[in-house]
């Protein structure tokens, strides 16, 4: 006997609603509904189809039994023909897939259940993006060392840089709200395109035409493909695999970024009540939900990598080499984006912050913080700038190589400055800087502003997203 294999990204990390979604029993609800859509079409449209067939249909199609189907397939070796014949067993008559392809079928649901889930997405998304704005605008004045290539460069502040990743994210929604709102379905197109045996049903191109509008009334469609063949072109599961990575980016940059921080015990994810960190090791707390969100990360990127095959590969009016990749790619791809955006939720809503381990790092560094800040003002006071970054830069070195051998024990760079006739600034004009330093963010706190205003207009475009709390993760 075959034992069952969980899909640890449904089982474990996405939520209930997206596993339902992309579910095999729910799957096969959806297909039903879609079969009975177009019976009633094809029934207003002139086809003889009796309404109590309708009625039966209606009263069958949450009869799920995948076991049943499953021994159809057996003997089928055609997954859409076992779930037909037990359909038309259930409701006791054969009016389901009256002039459609299987591909009129699948094709149509399949991408049902990617624009239901782009709409699922789309909610966790703008929730993370008030989310961050909250933080932003909570530690807007919260100077700390900024890093360039993970050296301390200069100040900023911790809300600027979850507007960084705020502002990352919302350019991506922008793409995101565009793409539900203009998502194109196939149709009922038929086996290669040109709607043949629904022309031949209903008497007229016309009634197909008409038939293929009214389908997409149900699956609320505001776009559909006119010219396709068999199947839709796989250049769009391309774009909307691609977008989901796009919007696993700025969680990824946060979560990397919060577990470099928490490694200088600047930042913490949080630690629950009764959580351990290590089975070893009892003072442990890991950022264990960063780390994850940067695997779900790595995840979908190799799902991109699976799609973009399809994209440009299909023989004539279409084939089935793109089925097993589909098939995998698809939902497993929006289950592990749908568990980084609820872990993701759950990190900023109980992430810690240490003011006091910021503050320390900030003096240790502040002096080599200001250097640009120093030769702007040795500018305005008549240095050459050349001269003056020449200055500057060789007693930032040796005062680093110093402090780091030992030799001071406090940071005296401003002392050499002041003796530097390059630089031509007194010690106390110097110390004065310092004595600012806390002022010297730029426009941090107008960028943060600037976002959280931007994120305030997303959740007025979206109320829902305000009030979504992510279920408890593992």
């Amino acid at each position: 006997m075959k034992e069952f294999v969980p899909n640890v990204l449904a089982e474990r990390y996405a939520s209930p609603v997206m596993t339902h979604l992309w579910s095999a029993s729910g799957k096969v609800v959806l297909e039903r509904e879609f079969w009975i859509a177009v019976m009633r079409a094809q029934r207003e449209l002139g086809v003889e189809i009796e309404e109590s067939a309708i009625e039966a249909s209606e009263k069958a199609k949450l009869r799920v039994d995948l076991d049943a189907i499953r021994k159809r397939e057996v003997v089928t070796k055609h997954d859409v023909k076992a779930r037909l014949e037990e359909f038309a067993q259930l409701s006791g008559h054969q009016h389901a897939h009256k002039g459609m392809t299987s591909r009129d079928l699948t094709e149509n649901v399949e991408q049902l259940q990617i624009h239901r889930s782009l709409s699922i997405i789309l909610d966790k998304a703008i929730a993370s993006i008030l989310a961050l704005a909250k933080k932003a605008e909570q530690y807007s004045e919260l100077c700390l060392t900024a890093r360039s290539h993970n050296v301390p460069a200069q100040l900023t502040t911790l809300g600027k840089r979850f507007a960084n990743w705020g502002e990352e994210l919302s350019k991506t929604v922008e793409d995101l709200s565009r793409l539900c709102a203009t998502y194109p379905y196939r149709g009922l197109k038929g086996a290669v395109g040109t709607r043949l045996d629904q022309v031949t049903l209903l008497g007229s191109e016309e009634k197909a035409a008409e038939l293929d509008r009214r389908v997409m009334d149900h699956l609320a469609a505001t776009s559909s493909w006119e010219n396709v063949g068999q199947v839709y072109p796989r250049s769009l599961d391309f774009e909307v695999i691609s977008l989901l990575v796009r919007l696993a980016a700025a969680p990824a940059n946060f979560a990397t970024t919060l577990r470099i921080m928490a490694g200088h015990e600047l930042l913490g994810e949080g630690f629950a009540k009764g959580q351990t960190g290590s089975s070893a090791m009892p003072h442990k707390m890991n950022s264990r939900s960063c780390e994850r969100i940067n695997g779900f990360h790595s995840i979908l990127n190799g799902y991109l990598v699976m799609v973009s095959n399809l994209a440009g590969d299909q023989w004539n009016e279409g084939d089935v080499s793109c089925s097993v990749v589909r098939r995998v790619a698809l939902p497993d791809a929006f289950f592990a984006l749908d568990g980084l955006f609820d872990t993701f939720l759950t990190v900023l809503g109980q992430m810690e912050v240490f003011p006091a381990v910021i503050e320390a790092e900030k003096d240790r560094y502040l002096p080599f913080l200001l250097t640009t800040t120093i030769m702007m003002e040795a500018v305005k006071a008549g240095a050459g700038r050349e001269d003056a970054h020449a200055a500057i830069k060789e007693h930032a070195v040796a005062t680093v190589r110093d402090l780091r051998e030992g030799k001071i024990r406090e940071n005296n760079l401003v002392e050499r400055l002041s003796k530097d006739a390059r630089v031509g600034m007194k010690k106390k004009d110097l110390q004065k800087i310092l004595a600012d330093g806390e002022g010297r963010i730029g426009a941090a706190k107008q960028q943060v502003d600037h976002f959280v205003k931007r994120a305030k207009r997303w959740g007025d475009k979206y109320p829902e997203a305000r009030d979504y709390t992510p279920p408890a993760i593992l």
